[in-house]
């Protein structure tokens, strides 16, 4: 009976983890890009889905932001 050759099958492992992580780092930056250009696509505060810009952005604390709040208007 052959003996198995637990390197081969490392090695393919390895490389099948490797091609995932790459084209997960090319789907991030095409999102990103893709965010960047429909910043100013973006109507009455919806995106192409249909949801609030409110609803997908957070803060560094992972909050919602909150748009409108007293410190962002103007005095009277």
């Amino acid at each position: 009976m052959a003996k198995p050759n637990y390197s081969f099958a490392k090695r393919q492992r390895d490389l099948a983890k490797e091609q995932k992580k790459e084209e997960k780092a090319q789907r991030k930056q095409a999102e990103k890009a893709e965010a960047e250009a429909g910043e100013g696509a973006v109507l009455d505060g919806e995106n192409a889905e249909g949801a609030t810009e409110a609803e997908h952005s957070t803060d560094a604390e992972g909050s919602p932001e909150v748009k409108g709040s007293a410190e962002e208007k103007p005095a009277e």
